[in-house]
């Protein structure tokens, strides 16, 4: 469909700067006028290119309705338009395109590439990294995790998809104050307890004493203190704290790959903060050589950020430990070395976008031309129907817990429809039902804004939801085995895209055709809610046209052969837009 508007923005501005040339004897004025802009008709009737001629009522003394009237009567002279009726509506001048044509030529194509159909080489020869997910070794994953996963998972295949070389990361966050919290709670409280002796996931072993240092430290002012002094000898490398560190990172670190495994998220390459903060120390010690920093009365190190006007950012406390920031120095330090990359997108949540700025800055001045090259995705709040989730309180949404309820959601819905002999393994189909719910409920709300999620909400099996888009997948398969069942055979027949000429059936052709402009889209703007809502469009018009119109039975035996291609299009692209969005595709519901 892009190839096709762009053609006809070619051939329109061609004849408006000949207009231009001929009523003025110069075309400057056409080309002053600005670039030809391309919009959507508000209804099919009108077309399906419109060509807003506001701008050039000027330049030719005449107004856009006469424009584009002028238009339409000089492309109608031209022999090399392409197929499709040129219209006037007003000041615009529309474009109706030739549906037959673009459905012979989406067929072949949709056959021929199969799951790279909507595929493109945009970004071919490029290495992008993509960091998220990034957990602390002090608690399980949460709600607030699995956006960050679903968003790293799905702009990774976004960016595969519009042919990147895609490099996936995460930071393990195993060191700092907040680590040092549940050992020293562990240490005074556990009496040995262990994920074999409790039953515990060893994340969730781990968070629990995460909470309980909460508790003590409302009771008691020199928790703290205690847990600053164990951050100081864990960073002199006292073998006793040392032990305590690393067994308790090693649990909590099993839990949450088992989690990662039963929700579909992988990585590359791990980093892990207590390797790389000394190398962020010693870049921020070589920048104070340097002059690029400098240092305070107390010997801590600090930026000056008035060049970007913000304040002054510290960098290393004057005791010598490390921030945030100085690990994530040291980190993006070690991964251009490893994995020397054309652009490097950080999955975090907005809460850090001050802390990414300075970072960014920060690197440009240790002189890291790279820099120009880092993004932060910046995406917005998970909350719940009744507030806000708080960790160290206890009262977050566990990612485990939370996994388990929507497939148990799910089991209850294939049980009520007494589908339990159709899916098979009701346990794996349940799993893969969650799994859709989650991640498209997840996805199909724009980054940047906050959300609420509502799991029951997500698991409908009605609605704009993931499971309904899943329905809609098995549905066509059901259908096509059905047909094959009935010994119906089409497959020596011609397709003949000309049958195609219900309105819904230009409508699902045209749709099929924008799917590549949509993946394209959403790799530019790093936003696979793009992707979600134009799943949901093609869901909610393919099952109106399933319903009103008869496929198997459809009569004339070319007539079934072109609606089983048109629904096995419709079907590719369920398939491969489901890999981008980390549905699970079924073949039964």
């Amino acid at each position: 469909m892009q190839q096709i508007r762009e053609l006809w923005k070619k051939i329109v501005e061609e004849e408006l700067e000949a207009y231009g040339l001929e009523l003025l004897g110069s075309n400057e004025p056409i080309r002053a006028a600005g670039e030809l802009t391309l919009q959507k008709p508000p209804k099919p009737e009108m077309g399906d290119i419109a060509f807003p001629l506001f701008t050039y009522a000027k330049a030719l003394k005449s107004s856009p309705q006469q424009i584009a009237q002028t238009l339409k009567e000089r492309l109608s002279k031209r022999s090399d338009l392409p197929k499709g009726e040129v219209l006037t509506a007003g000041p615009y001048l529309n474009i109706k395109v030739d549906v037959t044509q673009l459905a012979e030529r989406l067929y072949r194509e949709v056959l021929s590439e199969g799951e790279r159909f909507g595929s493109n080489q945009t970004l071919a020869g490029k290495r992008v990294m993509v960091e998220f997910s990034c957990p602390n070794t002090n608690k399980p994953l949460h709600l607030g995790h699995l956006r960050n996963d679903a968003l790293g998972e799905s702009i990774s295949a976004i960016l595969k998809a519009n042919g990147a070389e895609v490099h996936k990361v995460s930071l393990i966050n195993n060191r700092g104050i907040h680590i040092c919290k549940s050992m020293l709670a562990y240490q005074k409280f556990a009496n040995g307890e262990t994920p074999e002796s409790s039953g515990l996931k060893g994340d969730h072993l781990v968070g629990k004493y995460y909470v309980l240092f909460s508790q003590w430290e409302k009771e008691d002012p020199n928790a703290i203190l205690e847990a600053q002094e164990m951050l100081r000898q864990w960073e002199e490398g006292n073998p006793v704290v040392m032990e305590l560190w690393e067994k308790m990172n090693r649990w909590t670190i099993d839990g949450l790959n088992q989690t990662y495994a039963k929700t579909g998220v992988s990585f590359d390459r791990y980093y892990y903060e207590s390797d790389t903060y000394l190398q962020g120390r010693e870049a921020v010690l070589k920048g104070l050589k340097e002059g690029v920093f400098y240092k305070e009365a107390d010997g801590s190190i600090w930026i000056d950020l008035s060049d970007i006007n913000l304040d002054k950012k510290v960098l290393l406390r004057s005791d010598g430990t490390s921030l945030y920031l100085t690990q994530d120095i040291g980190t993006a330090l070690a991964r251009h070395v490893d994995w020397p990359f054309d652009a490097l997108i950080y999955v975090v949540a907005s809460e850090q976008q001050y802390h990414f700025k300075v970072l960014f800055h920060v690197l440009k001045r240790l002189g890291c031309d790279w820099a120009e090259d880092l993004h932060h995705l910046s995406y917005g709040m998970v909350n719940l129907p009744d507030g806000k989730m708080k960790s160290r309180e206890g009262t977050i949404v566990d990612a485990d817990n939370l996994f388990d309820q929507l497939t148990e959601l799910a089991k209850g819905e294939i049980k009520a429809k007494e589908r339990e002999d159709l899916v098979g393994d009701v346990q794996q189909t349940s799993e893969a039902i969650a799994l859709g719910a989650l991640n498209y409920y997840l996805l199909q709300t724009t980054p940047t804004k906050d959300m609420v999620f509502n799991p029951a909400e997500s698991i409908s099996f009605n609605g704009n939801t993931g499971p309904y888009l899943q329905y809609m997948g098995a549905r066509i398969i059901s259908m096509l085995r059905k047909g094959e069942e009935e010994g119906l055979t089409t497959e020596s027949l011609p397709f003949d895209s000309s049958l195609l000429s219900l309105q819904e059936e230009r409508e699902l052709i045209k749709l099929v055709a924008l799917y590549g402009e949509v993946v394209e889209e959403a790799a530019k703007e790093f936003n696979p809610a793009l992707i979600a809502t134009f799943l949901y469009d093609l869901s909610r018009l393919f099952s109106k046209y399933y319903h009103d119109h008869p496929i198997l039975k459809a009569g004339e035996p070319a007539l079934v052969k072109g609606r089983i291609a048109l629904v096995t299009m419709v079907l590719q692209v369920f398939k491969n837009a489901y890999k981008l969005l980390g549905i699970p595709f079924l073949e039964t519901m």
